[in-house]
């Protein structure tokens, strides 16, 4: 459950700065395979990978973070 607000979070963030999945995927670090499965809800993200969401969004963990 948490994981999926978590992917919906994240997913909205990207959309509205304008990233595709795979920009933002590339600017992570990561695969598109693996962010696809925390927008998902599939994986749960580590507390790093959102440290780095939110830098890379330039916006606080506590903006990122679900109600």
């Amino acid at each position: 459950m948490e994981a999926e607000k978590w992917g919906r979070r994240i997913r909205a963030f990207r959309k509205l700065k304008g990233y595709t999945q795979e920009s933002f995927a590339k600017d992570l670090g990561v695969s598109v395979s693996v962010l696809g499965e925390i927008e998902r809800g599939n994986r749960e993200p580590s507390k790093e990978f959102i440290e780095d969401v939110a830098k890379s969004l330039n916006v606080t963990v506590e903006e990122l973070t679900p109600n």
